[in-house]
């Protein structure tokens, strides 16, 4: 479980720094075919950097989590943190498809 949080949480810390990026007007990072019809780009960023940011926190605290239950034989805490990142990925998720709904006028 050790290993897994570590690795969770550098890709939880890249996420973290993708969304703070896009948050400062570093919209490039978003995929083109996701801004066609935006016309506020930096409004787009600023709303899309909050969404990614829920999908990183839920990581980060996925990890945080995952390290009480670094034994092995302690499945409930394994399965809190499981359900604690589904949850909160469900939700990011949730905000970035109201953003592009918002700014882009649908997903695809």
């Amino acid at each position: 479980m050790l290993v897994y949080s570590v690795i969770m949480f550098l890709a939880a810390s890249l996420l973290l720094a993708f969304s703070i990026a896009i948050y400062r007007d570093k919209t490039n990072l978003i995929h083109s075919y996701h801004q066609i019809k935006v016309t506020d780009k930096a409004a787009n960023g600023k709303a899309f950097g909050k969404a990614l940011l829920v999908v990183a926190m839920a990581s980060l605290l996925r990890c945080i989590i995952g390290l009480f239950g670094a034994s092995d034989n302690d499945k409930t805490i394994a399965i809190v943190a499981d359900a604690v990142l589904i949850i909160g990925l469900g939700i990011g998720i949730g905000f970035i498809v109201a953003v592009q709904n918002k700014y882009n006028k649908g997903v695809f």
